[in-house]
């Protein structure tokens, strides 16, 4: 008998909090990049703000985006040489309150093109819900960035966070996808929410998704050529009252890719 036949449906009441992921995602493990010390980028934010990034350090950077600044430390991950996916938490005692936010920058040094994204708390019928904004500029001053890509639909990807912790996805159409736990602390949880897509290079992608029943907000490269994903996960725990940041890399398996049929005959 296998995993997923012990496993039944979960109501939503019996479902655990955000922070149950921690322990058995465990650390990242990929190493931080440091080619991006002593360098700056400057992009312009999704309604115009000029947002400069200056890597003081293979791990602290300074951010200002109009009269807002500050410094953090942050992790630079080479997903491929040249392309980098970036991450740091700002705001409320860096990141330990409800003004904290999760920044993940894609660039590509080929391209100049950038993909910045900021997840953020809100309010919403008396619950703490996450927001992602997302800004595609290019640090070069080309016109080329990051475009929305369907490349993903169809696929069934399994995904090992861990020794003890494995996810499957599968991609339904550009904005939209199911994820089911089928080793792990969310054992038997599965959902279908919201995503987006968009293509970096080839068979690299960034995918995002936020979750209607948990306050999650997440952000990645899915690397089909290297068969791997980086990136994090930004949520809310309700019990605790406090953030919950997850960075993960996984290792990644393409289990089947669906096609329909052409045949539009009527029976």
């Amino acid at each position: 008998m296998t995993i997923t036949e012990l496993q039944d449906y979960v109501p939503e009441e019996e479902w655990p909090p955000v922070s149950t992921m921690l322990d058995g995602f465990g650390d990242q493990t990929l190493p931080a990049s440091p080619a991006l010390a002593a360098t700056t980028i400057s992009l312009q934010t999704a309604d115009g703000t000029l947002a400069e990034y200056t890597f003081l350090t293979p791990s602290t950077l300074t951010w200002a985006e109009g009269a807002a600044s500050g410094t953090a430390a942050y992790k630079a991950i080479e997903a491929r040489p040249g392309i980098f996916i970036i991450d740091f938490v700002r705001g409320q005692d860096q990141g330990k309150g409800a003004d904290a936010e999760n920044v993940t920058i894609i660039l590509d040094q080929t391209t100049g093109a950038v993909t910045t994204a900021v997840s953020r708390f809100v309010s919403s019928d008396g619950k703490v819900r996450g927001i992602t904004e997302f800004t595609h500029s290019n640090a070069s001053g080309r016109a080329a960035v990051h475009q929305r890509s369907a490349d993903l639909v169809g696929r069934r990807i399994f995904y090992r966070y861990s020794d003890v912790e494995s996810y499957e996805h599968i991609y339904l159409n550009q904005g939209t996808f199911t994820w089911h736990c089928v080793r792990g602390g969310e054992a038997g949880l599965a959902d279908t929410d919201r995503c987006m897509t968009w293509a970096v290079a080839e068979d690299l992608y960034i995918f995002f998704w936020t979750e209607q029943v948990m306050t999650v907000e997440a952000v990645l490269l899915i690397d089909l050529r290297e068969q791997r994903s980086i990136g994090r996960m930004f949520g809310w725990d309700n019990p605790a009252a406090e953030p919950v940041t997850l960075p993960f890399n996984s290792r990644l398996s393409v289990l089947n890719t669906t096609s329909y049929p052409s045949d539009t005959r009527k029976h």
